[in-house]
């Protein structure tokens, strides 16, 4: 295991974390451009990191970099939604180690649906949310909603409505 890769990938983790956490609460009120510069300066980074990890030794899974480090990897291809051709690199990568059993299928679900979210394309697997309305979580649109739930259950998710009902927990 690279035991100094999957530090590097839990330190940017847990660094886009808190942005991620600031930048929520920044747009949500009037700040300066520089604010809101340093915030995205940072997820850039990360993602261009990302980028070089893949492009030096594919996706970084279990095998290079353990289970922890797999979740930090996915997590950050998760949040590269400033950069969308660098979010699809991930997802081939990530799609490859899956195959190869070197990730959760899960991962590739939530980053499936990411990638088709920013394409403003229906979602597969039904993980993103779009919006909370009235106390509920409203899904981004589902190609085939009939049969989410039977796609979400291949790749080891709960039901929709018991994903829904956990957004409602978090708000």
């Amino acid at each position: 295991m690279d035991e100094r890769l999957a530090a590097e990938l839990a330190a940017m983790a847990t660094e886009d974390l808190r942005v991620k956490a600031t930048d929520d609460r920044v747009f949500a009120r009037r700040v300066s451009m520089r604010e809101r510069m340093d915030l995205t300066r940072v997820g850039v980074a990360h993602t261009d990191r990302l980028r070089d990890v893949v492009a030096d030794v594919g996706w970084p899974g279990r095998a290079l970099v353990g289970d922890e480090g797999a979740e930090h990897a996915w997590l950050l291809a998760q949040h590269a939604d400033r950069q969308l051709d660098s979010q699809r690199l991930f997802l081939a990568a990530l799609r490859r180690a899956v195959e190869a059993g070197d990730a959760p299928a899960w991962h590739l679900a939530y980053l499936t649906d990411r990638v088709a979210m920013n394409e403003g394309r229906p979602q597969c697997y039904g993980t993103q949310v779009a919006e909370m309305a009235r106390g509920e979580a409203v899904s981004w649109p589902i190609e085939n909603p009939g049969g989410v739930d039977e796609r979400r259950a291949t790749m080891g998710l709960s039901p929709l409505s018991e994903h829904l009902a956990q957004w409602r927990g978090m708000t």
